[in-house]
């Protein structure tokens, strides 16, 4: 060996081999003192992070022990394929071979997940572009995502890894997807079931061996989380039933040898069912004893339900919460008499101590600022902790629309029993949309619409939208902007401009007469409680009538009560308009409204309670009246499935002074979100039929009274999917007012008797917003009534319309 010229050199795969060759090698190195480093081979690496892995510096002794654990730092850091170190006299020489870079990530074929979703989940484990190209973390990545394609099914799934080399020590990653057909449930049993049918527990599951909506709910493809929560739901079915003992022994899934279909089977143990005894309270209660006996809702001499027994605990840990004890902790324990197959419940609760909160933390709002959301919380910092208050401010979060998800955490303090911290992690959405196409509903038919809005404009809370509407009876442009938060107290201010042209329905001549109606609103929501809103609001508008003289059919088709209202002149046939002396009248109109909303969702409630009061009243200008209405709704939820609810809408209007009530401000019923099975804003008073027709134009009246029942549940074979509902609903109601001139006694009493149909609809929460389709049968409608002597029409009949539809409507 040279004494000059001492090489040493070690190559490895990976860093343990690397040290056993060292450790083995035939020509050991000398130990001397390191006078210089340099590296070879760095194209993307900077010299500082090898420099700042080696464990040896200039000035330090090397060694063949120092050498191997130097080479293994290095294989540390995932950078390199390839380490090795020369000795040339007193200089260490470290070549390095570098990985390749990750240039792409692409997966061909892959149509289950959204190709986004894979490439974000690679990205977390470390490959991404940019990355170093790391085969075991590949190879990781491809079983992954075959046992994805697992829990979806796909038994047949395969994967392939492709690496295309490019230029400057890069590489192309490709995972090519052949995703074959889904396993479907073949069959699915319960063994050891005796108080209940075998049909009757599997109406329970979501997973089953398919239906006609199974292309819809895919109820029969295997998934192993769905199945669990058919056992919980199991499980739950029989501790609610007295089963205190049930319990699920196996669980067996088969798959054919083709890998296309499966059978589930469970095996179970019902046990005895046992009755509630008694129930006792033992431990600290706080002295409020009798306050947390009014809490429970378990009832002795009934079967042992474990849904009351839960809620019962639930309902005294939240009850401790108000006092500010947040970590008390409440156990039903239960004596069990095998023997007469009761049992007794103690409630044991353990207050354990009164904490405070020292800090209010909020995280997962990349967009909204926090005190939108902190703006919202009634449980302050350095407070009593308050369960109430902390699921209000919850809920109140909730509410803002802005977020998929808001949950509420507490954490205990370090070193501090009486201390909390909280912390809010919500889950934002999009919370702008445009929108520009065509629509179509039963009553207005295509409606070109454009519209822009932000709920939550640049994070701060405010509301600003734009919306034009170009449908044949209602063309719209409107601009609205809402500040909730306009004052620190949270007061409300919405201020509105719009321009709308509009032909009253039932219409016979397209284009025979239009009005257009202008104006600017700002209104101010005022919070009295926490559940209840008053509005204040006032306004500018201006109503311009156009009966299109300029037509030689001015004034044939145009309803005579708009010709009276805006007086307008005739020639000396008396058929045909010259001119009206009010083309337009203004008004100044007040607005009072009330607002409480107990519902536990706007889309799809099944409890809670909503009322709406307004009242509208016109101070100024041509138009000088007041119009007042009131809906109620309740929503009861019967079981887990049905929902019952009733709406109310009641409305009444009138003229001040010796003004003349503003026809345009009438009600209207009829259609979707009224009466349905007859045609839209159809029914109450009509006008004297014109030259040519059999009935009036539908005038609407000062005074409305509308009534709806529905009893709802999920669409059969869609198992427990809310946003697909089916149901089947009662309405009743009609619109009044005073008697066109011109109209008989018994033509008027024809117009106010009440209307009513049945029928049964579907709801559905489509990506374009709430669709509601109804098919009505009316039970109450006016027939069609003849003149006996001429055969002439003296009663038209009712304009009924069975099959409706329409997105957004509510009732």
């Amino acid at each position: 060996m040279n004494k000059n010229s001492n090489r040493f050199r070690l190559r490895s795969v990976v860093a343990v081999v690397a040290s056993a060759l060292a450790a083995t090698a035939a020509w050991a190195v000398e130990p001397f003192t390191v006078r210089d480093i340099r590296v070879e081979g760095l194209q993307r690496v900077e010299a500082g992070t090898i420099f700042a892995s080696l464990p040896l510096r200039v000035g330090d002794t090397y060694s063949d022990e120092r050498g191997s654990a130097a080479i293994r730092a290095l294989f540390d850091l995932g950078l390199f394929k390839d380490v090795r170190i020369d000795v040339n006299g007193n200089v260490l020489v470290v070549i390095v071979e570098e990985r390749p870079t990750i240039a792409d990530v692409d997966f061909v074929g892959a149509k289950e997940f959204e190709k986004a979703a894979l490439q974000k989940a690679l990205r977390e484990v470390g490959l991404a572009d940019g990355r170093p190209y790391d085969k075991a973390l590949a190879d990781r990545a491809e079983q992954e995502l075959k046992r994805q394609y697992v829990s979806r099914s796909l038994y047949n799934a395969q994967v392939v890894t492709t690496v295309t080399p490019i230029e400057r020590n890069r590489v192309n990653l490709t995972f090519t997807v052949t995703e074959g057909d889904s396993a479907r449930i073949r069959e699915v049993h319960i063994v050891g079931g005796k108080a209940f049918s075998e049909s009757t527990l599997l109406s329970l599951f979501d997973q089953d061996s398919g239906g006609f909506m199974s292309w819809y709910t895919k109820s029969n493809q295997y998934s192993r989380a769905k199945l669990n929560a058919d056992l919980e739901t199991l499980r739950s079915y029989y501790i609610t039933r007295g089963y205190l003992e049930f319990r699920i022994d196996s669980t067996q899934v088969a798959i054919s040898p083709d890998r296309k279909d499966l059978s589930v089977t469970v095996n179970i143990t019902e046990g005895e069912k046992f009755v509630v005894a008694g129930v006792k309270l033992n431990g600290n209660y706080l002295g409020r004893d009798d306050e947390f006996k009014s809490l429970i809702t378990i009832k002795p001499g009934e079967a042992y339900n474990g849904e009351q027994v839960t809620e019962t605990t639930k309902a005294f840990s939240d009850y401790f919460g108000t006092f500010g004890y947040a970590f008390a902790r409440v156990q039903a324990v239960p004596d069990i008499d095998r023997v007469n197959n009761r049992v007794t419940l103690t409630l044991q609760a353990e207050p354990s101590r009164r904490v405070y909160v020292r800090r209010v933390s909020v995280g997962g709002n990349n967009k909204t600022r926090d005190e939108v959301i902190r703006r919202e919380f009634r449980q302050f910092e350095a407070s009593w902790y308050d369960g109430d208050k902390i699921k209000l401010s919850r809920d109140r979060v909730d509410r803002l629309g802005f977020f998929t998800e808001v949950n509420v955490e507490t954490q205990e303090v370090p070193g501090s029993p009486d201390q909390v911290d909280l912390t809010v992690n919500v889950a934002e959405k999009p919370t702008g949309s445009l929108q520009l196409g065509a629509g179509y509903s039963s009553a207005e038919k295509v409606a070109l619409t454009f519209g822009i809005s932000q709920e939550n404009v640049f994070g701060s809370g405010n509301f600003l939208g734009v919306s034009v509407n170009t449908s044949k009876y209602n063309r719209t442009l409107s601009l609205t902007t809402t500040d909730p938060y306009f004052t620190k107290d949270g007061i409300s201010r919405t201020i509105s401009v719009y321009h709308t042209t509009t032909r009253p329905y039932s219409t016979n001549i397209d284009g025979d007469y239009k009005l257009v109606n202008q104006g600017a609103s700002i209104r101010f929501g005022v919070p009295f409680s926490e559940v209840d809103t008053v509005f204040f609001g006032v306004g500018l508008e201006r109503y311009a009538f156009d009966p299109n003289t300029s037509t030689s059919f001015s004034g044939l088709f145009t309803p005579p009560s708009y010709l009276r209202y805006f007086q307008c002149e005739k020639d000396a046939t008396g058929l045909f308009v010259t001119g009206c002396d009010q083309k337009s009248v203004w008004g100044v109109p007040l607005t009072v409204g009330w607002g409480r909303d107990s519902r536990d969702s706007a889309l799809i409630p099944t409890t809670g309670r909503l009322q709406r009061a307004n009242l509208e009243v016109g101070v100024a200008g041509d138009m000088q009246y007041f119009k007042t209405n009131y809906q109620y709704q309740q929503f009861f939820a019967i079981n887990k499935q049905y929902t019952f609810a009733i709406n109310g809408d009641v409305g009444y209007a009138k003229a001040l002074g010796s003004k003349v009530y503003p026809i345009f401000k009438n009600f209207y019923a009829g259609g979707l979100g009224s009466v349905r099975g007859f045609e839209q804003n159809s029914l109450g008073p009509r006008d004297v039929p014109l030259i040519g027709q059999t009935e009036g134009a539908a005038l609407g009246g000062t005074k409305k009274a509308v009534f709806n029942a529905e009893l709802s549940t999920p669409f059969p074979g869609a198992g427990n999917d809310r946003t697909l509902r089916l149901y089947g609903f009662f309405d009743v109601g009609n619109v009044f007012g005073s008697r066109a001139p011109g109209l008989t006694d018994e033509q008027y009493k024809a117009q106010k008797k009440l209307r009513a149909s049945v029928g049964l609809g579907i709801s559905w929460i489509s990506p374009l917003g709430p669709l509601r389709l109804a098919y009505a049968i009316p039970v109450k409608s006016q027939k069609e009534v003849l003149d006996p002597a001429t055969g002439f029409i003296v009663i038209p009949k009712d304009r009924i319309q069975r099959l409706q539809f329409q997105i957004g409507t509510s009732f």
